[in-house]
């Protein structure tokens, strides 16, 4: 059984529209129906977790979850980091799903192909995470801004989600971080830090997570050329 958290409980500051940015709406449809529709309608995805934060929950089943007639979704409540989110996301899955996939609410344009890619590798590999090749040359800086290093571009690969795990890694990750009071940037972290690798399955440049005004102009063009 594999199952879905995702995770649309920020509060999207930086797009300055007045609105969490999973509700804005792109051609007519907010962000965050896109989002679950592609999980909705796959095949492979049997259970799914929805994160929204705890004061928007009721115009969420009322303008997504009735609106868009998504039936047997479960719906969990923010916490106060990204981590605490999907931990009470992961605790609402049903406990017979043994890969569990991570995903950015604003994240609208995953595929059927990349979802099911990553539930695949996830049997073989245990922990995978999608990401794309780096274009431009990346740069490290210190604090007065100045150039310090230039890693390989060859090595270098851009995060996306959804990060694809067997579930109790996942959930030993989890318990071991907040035991220890450490807090990861994404999911994959935790899993290398209780020492698991976590495989790289390359994604697509179109699956981009929406965060700025010029991210929507971006995600006009995308649903343009997939309509």
């Amino acid at each position: 059984m594999n199952g879905v958290v995702i995770v649309a409980a920020g509060t999207g500051s930086r797009m300055n529209m007045g609105i969490n940015k999973q509700f804005i709406k792109l051609e007519g449809k907010e962000i965050i129906a896109y989002t679950i529709e592609k999980f909705y309608n796959n095949s492979n995805i049997e259970d799914i977790v929805v994160v929204v934060k705890e004061d928007e929950s009721d115009f969420f089943k009322k303008e997504i979850l009735d609106k868009y007639n998504f039936k047997n979704i479960k719906i969990a409540y923010g916490g106060k980091e990204r981590q605490d989110s999907v931990y009470n996301g992961l605790k609402l899955l049903d406990k017979k799903c043994h890969v569990v996939l991570i995903h950015d609410g604003a994240r609208p344009f995953v595929s059927d192909k990349i979802i099911d890619n990553c539930i695949e590798e996830a049997k073989n590999h245990k922990a995978v995470v999608v990401g794309v090749p780096v274009k431009d040359t990346i740069k490290v800086i210190d604090k007065d801004k100045y150039i310090v290093d230039t890693p390989n571009r060859s090595v270098l690969w851009a995060v996306q989600t959804p990060q694809t795990f067997d579930y109790n890694i996942l959930i030993d990750s989890y318990k071991d971080a907040f035991k220890n009071g450490f807090y990861g940037t994404d999911d994959a972290m935790l899993v290398e830090r209780i020492g698991y690798k976590v495989k790289m399955v390359e994604g697509s440049y179109n699956n981009i997570k929406i965060t700025t005004q010029e991210d929507l102009n971006i995600g006009s063009q995308i649903l343009s050329v997939q309509d």
